[in-house]
């Protein structure tokens, strides 16, 4: 019987591989059929169409892949989430608001800091670009002079130099001299100093009330009471009261040269 059920395993595995092999002939068929047929309907139009077409979805999809990133390192999006993030902190409250309203409205606030920016390159690189009259390399090279202006308006002379050094460059004479390796790292690193600086001087009336609400309940002999109990609501309550909201949203996008 045991000899029989391995006969008929082997029989049945033989077959199974057969019937794959056909299948990936013909699959392989179907496919060579279609790629054929592609290329001869596609080689009957102008060759400049079909290049410029390219060109654009190549584009637009290298775009789609690598915004999360042009948006961290190019824009003011850093900064504001950090900020926004440290202030979730100070308050107490490790999930609330959530991650997506945070994100949303660091969205928002780029938009609004960076408008004139992207306005330019709407108008000096993407228009031109799309409709035919400048290439990709002179498409990048005039999108890119907007934003390095923002970012140098931006950026501190240590750490551009810093940069410079890491990176092991000729120091520049002027600012055309530094390229966007050194340029951006600075950017980066300015945004996270100015950041912090700011998200310090919002620790700070959370961490007094924190001071107050613990003394209190150590004069009042209450030390199995966590000071967060009684200081989370009062610090709300203060952030809501003093419309910290806007204060805090208003000095963000002042904060920007």
């Amino acid at each position: 019987m045991m000899a029989g059920m391995r006969a008929w395993l082997l029989t049945s595995a033989s077959t199974l591989r057969r019937h794959m092999r056909w299948g990936l002939m013909g699959g392989l068929c179907l496919l060579a059929v279609s790629a054929s047929a592609q290329v001869s309907g596609v080689s009957s139009l102008p060759a400049s169409s079909d290049t410029a077409q390219a060109l654009r979805i190549v584009v637009g999809l290298t775009l789609l892949a690598v915004l999360p990133a042009l948006l961290v390192c190019l824009t003011s999006f850093l900064r504001i989430i950090i900020v926004l993030s440290m202030l979730r902190h100070a308050i107490g409250m490790t999930e609330t608001p959530p991650n997506t309203v945070l994100i949303g409205l660091a969205l928002f606030l780029t938009l609004f800091t960076m408008a004139p920016v992207f306005e330019t390159v709407n108008q000096q690189a993407l228009q031109p670009f799309l409709s035919g009259k400048i290439g990709m390399e002179a498409g990048f090279t005039k999108g890119m002079a907007p934003l390095r202006e923002f970012m140098v308006r931006q950026t501190r002379e240590q750490d551009l130099a810093l940069m410079v050094e890491l990176s092991k460059a000729a120091p520049p004479k002027s600012m055309a001299d530094i390229g966007n390796v050194q340029l951006i790292p600075a950017f980066m690193l300015s945004e996270l100093r100015a950041a912090f600086q700011i998200g310090f001087v919002v620790f700070l009336p959370f961490l007094l009330i924190d001071l107050i609400v613990s003394s209190i309940l150590m004069a009042l002999g209450m030390m199995m009471m966590p000071p967060t109990t009684i200081a989370l609501p009062v610090k709300i309550l203060m952030f809501v009261l003093i419309d910290g909201w806007s204060l805090l949203l208003k000095a963000l996008v002042g904060s920007f040269h």
